[in-house]
């Protein structure tokens, strides 16, 4: 697999942790010492912060996609930096929610255990809320 299709991969496994609640899955995701930047939303130190943050976001959830595209990459060496477009769906049983959309700013390193993120920020373009049917 080219390293460009490791660093999809890693943005998919990210969007698969959050969606199957695997959340253990996102230390195959970011560093241990991962910096992550979601604006507004909070500002978290590793895999493990972000795992239990996106836990406790996700609580009340029926069902969530997050949707991720248009990956640009930029591979250097052991590092690369991302930008990854999402889209998102975060519904509650009836059927309402939240639809944000915007994209991550990734910098990610090549590690013993493959590539992980280093450092992401979140920049929201839109966030609408989802009204029952």
């Amino acid at each position: 697999m080219s390293d460009r299709d490791e660093l999809v991969d890693l943005t998919i496994r990210y969007a698969t942790a959050i969606d199957t609640r695997q959340y253990r899955l996102l230390s195959t995701v970011f560093t241990a010492g991962a910096d992550i930047d979601y604006g507004v939303v909070g500002k978290w130190v590793g895999a493990a912060e972000i795992a239990e943050f996106m836990d406790a976001a996700h609580a009340m959830a029926a069902h969530t996609m997050h949707r991720v595209s248009n990956q640009a990459i930029d591979i250097d060496g052991d590092t690369a930096t991302m930008r990854t477009y999402v889209d998102a769906l975060i519904l509650l049983e009836d059927g309402s929610g939240a639809n944000p959309v915007g994209y991550y700013d990734d910098y990610a390193v090549r590690t013993p255990d493959g590539w992980r993120i280093a450092r992401r920020s979140y920049t929201s373009v839109r966030l609408a809320a989802v009204p029952a049917p």
